[in-house]
């Protein structure tokens, strides 16, 4: 678990990767959508189509192989009803899942939180990070908590209840 971690663009050659990884037990339960078609996740995760929401999505790899997906966006203005409360523009949000299952509880997810907080803050117009796990996800919520987040207070987001939680810059 030593080997070096890097996070790298989403191509669409990964599609089918992230459709495999979006439809695993351990990742749909938490990521807040039905199992997805390969034609669903060709749609939905294209990276010209995540450009333009002003999302960044990534594939994480652990010694050049990959296991897992995140993404950033810009808070503010994200749209669909999504955090329409926020007025600062350099709130960046988070979310990502581990992939491999056999990847699981290896302090992984913290480490790369971690990477992707400092690739964030290596901005300096971002002045917070957020995330909203969903509030029974313990796992992720010590994760996030191991990497420098606070909890704040539960919300409703268009997905339902979730703790919303905040890193600061450091």
């Amino acid at each position: 678990m030593d080997a070096p971690l890097a996070l790298r663009p989403l191509r669409e050659d990964d599609l089918p990767l992230l459709h495999r990884w979006l439809n695993a037990p351990h990742v749909s339960r938490w990521w807040g959508e039905e199992r997805p078609g390969l034609a669903q996740v060709r749609v939905q995760y294209h990276p010209e189509l995540l450009a333009a929401q002003r999302v960044q999505p990534y594939i994480v790899t652990l010694g050049g192989q990959p296991f897992a997906y995140a993404q950033s966006y810009v808070a503010m203005g994200s749209g669909d009803g999504w955090w329409e409360e926020v007025r600062d523009p350099g709130i960046r949000g988070i979310d990502q899942s581990i992939g491999e299952a056999a990847l699981l509880d290896r302090g992984l997810g913290t480490r790369l939180v971690r990477t992707l907080l400092a690739q964030l803050f290596a901005d300096p117009a971002v002045t917070q990070v957020q995330t909203d796990p969903a509030p029974d996800n313990a796992r992720a919520i010590r994760c996030y908590e191991k990497a420098g987040f606070r909890r704040v207070r539960t919300v409703h987001t268009p997905d339902g209840p979730a703790l919303y939680m905040l890193c600061d810059r450091p």
